[in-house]
């Protein structure tokens, strides 16, 4: 799929190596077929030593070698590494972000570029057990559309979407939702601290609770309403702890938290400042 082309990653860090990595592991592409450009000298060179690939301090020389780029920085650092970019993309190239709260359209203006391919990854993506969602604009092709799908899945699970609109949703629901996650066990490791357990203990009943409920959930392919109805026997204590929950409002903060993360990602996109939470 990627016989004559080179990728060129523009921002080596965790989650670009996280690509590197899953594209090498899957033997999708040759080490040599990549080339990573980022300020800090040290990373390129752990880069180069670890994985194999090519680096580059400037990104211009990244983009110029790379027939598929991607974006692999930080949000704040996209003003400053659009204008390196720009000129060094030729029409059928294409462009990959993974950046959050970057739109389409900010892209394709800032990079003069219009083959745009938009993503958004999440946490567990680092060790290939993620899930992003993804678009792409008109002008990309089928083609493109394929190697897209071969490098996001390098990740983990891959959806695509047609609408843009879905991207601010999964900002929300997915990208965001490793916080709600580790919020939940943190709160059940303080409940078992407070019990009696030690940290350590607690720690541990709590992760491993979350992943086996995890991989049951995914495994019986049923309704997870379904699946709460077998562990809550009547006057039990499930059913005792879920009464508390829903008493205190549990599963409408967690809705408006995730809508509000959504009005979040929208107002992110639209280059609104942040004037603090809305209380």
């Amino acid at each position: 799929m990627f016989t004559n082309e080179t990728i060129a990653f523009i921002g080596g860090g965790i989650m670009g190596e996280a690509m590197i990595r899953g594209l090498l592991a899957q033997k999708a592409i040759a080490p040599e077929q990549i080339i990573v450009s980022d300020p800090w000298q040290e990373r390129l060179d752990y880069l180069q030593e670890r994985h194999g690939v090519a680096t580059a301090v400037d990104n211009a020389e990244a983009a110029e070698k790379g027939q598929i780029v991607v974006l692999s920085i930080k949000p704040q650092s996209l003003p400053t590494v659009m204008p390196g970019v720009r000129g060094h993309l030729r029409r059928n190239d294409l462009l990959l972000s993974i950046i959050a709260g970057a739109p389409i359209k900010t892209l394709a203006d800032g990079t003069a570029h219009a083959a745009v391919v938009r993503a958004m990854p999440n946490t567990p993506a680092q060790i290939g057990q993620g899930i992003t969602v993804w678009t792409a604009t008109d002008e990309v092709s089928d083609l493109h559309k394929q190697q897209a799908q071969a490098i996001l899945g390098s990740l983990g699970e891959e959806v695509y979407v047609n609408e843009e609109i879905y991207l601010d949703m999964a900002t929300a629901l997915s990208g965001s939702g490793p916080g709600y996650v580790f919020m939940m066990m943190e709160a059940m490791i303080d409940a078992g601290v407070h019990m009696g357990f030690s940290r350590h203990v607690a720690a541990r009943l709590v992760t491993e609770t979350m992943r086996g409920s995890v991989a049951y959930a995914d495994q019986s392919g049923k309704h997870v309403a379904e699946l709460r109805n077998q562990v809550t026997s009547p006057g039990g204590t499930t059913a005792e702890a879920l009464y508390h929950m829903e008493k205190g409002g549990l599963r409408t903060v967690i809705s408006r938290g995730i809508w509000a993360a959504f009005q979040r990602s929208i107002s992110l996109g639209q280059g609104q400042a942040y004037k603090g939470p809305n209380v």
